[in-house]
């Protein structure tokens, strides 16, 4: 009974303490701290070391008016490479047709989800580990590019993968961490989904042995 009760971590089982209770946070700010510090680090690097045309721009400054570009430097055969680039838009390079539109609009949808992070996070049971450091990635992620958003007007982007002709749109550390927290999300919802079935199994064979079902 006792290994049955182990593997059920719902009404029945006993509250979490304190400390156990208070993980979920410590994970949140580590992983959330250090995917930030990883995507600041490499855009400073980016900006600073990458190389532009003409030489001598002006960056960001020169990125938005059209007067500077990123050149390519091969990382990866003809697969990776990075090139700098000022993205006004969202993730991947998208909406960046009004600059000062996606400037304000786009601050606000990173400042709206990093709270709702937070209040995710505060609802979240101890256990859903997966949950926790999805939603700090997200939260990284989306800090990451709100602080360039909010300092310069523009993101840094500077990772580049293309296949022949074809290249995707540019991208940074944060558009990564936000993509695998997002994807962590759609696991812990397949998680939660296998959990509530086996809960309402449980009950339901449960009903049957006390003879409050019929067979």
């Amino acid at each position: 009974m006792a290994e049955t009760e182990a593997t059920e971590p719902a009404a029945d089982a006993k509250p979490p303490t304190q400390p156990r209770a208070d993980h979920k946070w410590r994970i949140f700010a580590i992983a959330g701290v250090l995917s930030l510090v990883a995507d600041q680090v490499t855009k400073i690097w980016a900006r600073a070391s990458l190389p532009v045309s003409p030489k001598g721009c002006a960056v960001p400054a020169d990125f938005m008016t059209g007067h500077c570009h990123g050149d390519n430097v091969s990382v990866l055969g003809s697969f990776w490479d990075w090139r700098l680039s000022m993205n006004p838009g969202s993730a991947f390079g998208l909406f960046a047709n009004n600059q000062a539109f996606a400037r304000v609009a786009l601050s606000l949808v990173g400042i709206g989800a990093v709270v709702g992070m937070v209040y995710m996070l505060y609802k979240a049971r101890w256990d859903q580990r997966v949950l926790h450091w999805a939603l700090a990635l997200v939260a990284g992620g989306a800090v990451g590019n709100l602080i360039d958003r909010i300092y310069y007007g523009v993101v840094t982007d500077f990772v580049l993968l293309h296949y022949g002709s074809h290249e995707w749109p540019v991208f940074n550390v944060a558009d990564i961490v936000l993509v695998v927290g997002v994807g962590l999300m759609f696991i812990d919802i397949q998680k939660e989904n296998k959990r509530d079935k086996a809960r309402k199994q449980l009950r339901l064979e449960k009903a049957k042995a006390a003879g409050l079902v019929k067979m």
